[in-house]
């Protein structure tokens, strides 16, 4: 038996350019690998510094009553969003550095070491990083398995990276059960940025991956194949978490495919969830079913209003413009919120983009200011400007996008500072 701690950092986004949902994230992917490794005879301990305001005195009493053999530290404070999650390695490191002596290993997960993974390795200072979906990778570690596939490690004081980035099965997960002050504690903003939280509330993760291949999404390091969870897991999951009276559900799938078995299932359960999907794939009885299911708000992907800017993030979309619009304020009929999520793009004129923009918000759909598009280490956009990210990918990446961020958007809450500033407070 091996005893295995797992820790979600208490996270600071101040000066980020991460502008999603602040508010605490379940950990899933410390959640379900916590469940393998009980389920395969190990000690668990999962901490939730975020969700719980632990302090580092706080964590090492906890890992000091636990005595554990290994302790896993995610790099990211959630672990599904490629698209607008932190750029910045911003795992507390005097965090690292005080429990580093309450186990032999220490191991980093998470999407940083995905595409850096010596980079990640040597700033926080731990002993293994996954690449990859963490929780089969984890579970190999506890059993003591020579494999060591999918990991970065220090071997004859050399970094050594062994493969690439790891899949999970995924489909065969079953429902992901939570303690009930985890649940009650978590609320989850909706609607709009500035949303008020409401709960309790919970993430689930009805799918993994996505069958397209934008040209700003780095999933091919993180998060790729497309896999759905049969419905009637997911509903499982959900009734559970309606037991533990959660009120909202946000689906936190890459992106959340029509799926009518799902929908139906949800219809009679009464809660009121969020997703962030393509809405061209969603035709007119979907959208009507989606909200009957209870949704109460879409992000909707649209990044370009022109033919060819879409063509050139390789978005696949059959639909032209009006088509977009036109769907979006269909979305809006049934859904309270619809959100139209549009990226700058040299292809697109901007009086044009404000006239649509205003069209939108008169028709009820929230429609963001463009911002400058992000090169996501390991992306396609990133590989198009320097080629296959190295140890310095992340700061190049981040400093290429402050010289194009020169005035604030509607969904900033403050101006981005550098990337080595950001990471100098977390050393401190």
């Amino acid at each position: 038996m091996t005893r295995v701690a797992l820790i979600n950092p208490h996270w600071n986004f101040d000066g980020s350019i991460y502008f999603g949902c602040r508010s605490p994230h379940l950990p899933l992917e410390l959640g379900i690998a916590e469940r393998d490794l009980r389920e395969a005879g190990h000690a668990t301990l999962l901490l939730d510094a975020h969700m719980f305001a632990l302090s580092l005195r706080d964590i090492e009493a906890e890992l000091r009553a636990f005595r554990p053999d290994l302790i896993v530290i995610t790099t990211a404070p959630t672990y599904l969003f490629w698209r607008c999650a932190p750029p910045e390695l911003r795992v507390p490191q005097q965090l690292t550095r005080a429990i580093s002596d309450f186990a032999p290993t220490l191991v980093a997960v998470g999407p940083h070491g995905s595409t850096t993974p010596r980079s990640a390795l040597r700033k926080l200072d731990v002993d293994i990083v996954v690449m990859g979906e963490c929780e089969q990778s984890l579970l190999r570690l506890a059993n003591g398995e020579r494999d060591f596939s999918g990991l970065a490690f220090r071997e004859n004081g050399e970094i050594r990276v062994n493969g690439g980035p790891q899949a999970a099965k995924f489909i065969d997960q079953p429902a992901l059960v939570w303690p009930d002050e985890m649940v009650r504690r978590h609320h989850h903003h909706h609607h709009r940025f500035d949303a008020e939280p409401i709960g309790p509330g919970a993430e689930v993760e009805a799918s993994r991956g996505c069958p397209y291949h934008c040209t700003f999404c780095a999933k091919d390091n993180f998060r790729n194949a497309y896999r759905r969870r049969p419905a009637a897991a997911v509903l499982d999951e959900v009734d559970h978490l309606s037991r533990q009276n959660a009120e909202y559900i946000y689906f936190i799938d890459e992106i959340f495919l029509p799926n009518k078995e799902l929908l139906q299932g949800l219809v009679a359960r009464g809660l009121k969830f969020g997703v962030q999907t393509r809405i061209d794939l969603w035709k007119p009885d979907m959208l009507e079913l989606l909200g009957r299911a209870g949704c109460v708000s879409i992000e909707a992907g649209i990044e370009s209003l022109t033919v060819e800017g879409r063509a050139a993030l390789e978005k696949n979309c059959k639909m032209d413009t009006d088509q977009l619009a036109d769907r979006l304020i269909e979305a809006r009929e049934h859904v309270p919120f619809v959100q139209a999520n549009l990226i700058e793009m040299p292809q697109d004129d901007d009086p044009v983009v404000q006239r649509w923009r205003r069209r939108m918000l008169d028709a009820g759909v929230w429609a963001n200011d463009p911002v400058p598009l992000y090169p996501y280490p390991g992306s396609p956009d990133y590989r198009k400007l320097w080629g296959e990210p190295d140890d310095l990918a992340w700061e190049r990446a981040h400093t290429h996008y402050l010289a194009l961020f020169d005035r604030f958007s509607d969904v900033q809450e403050a101006r981005p500072v550098p990337l080595s500033a950001l990471e100098l407070r977390e050393a401190s």
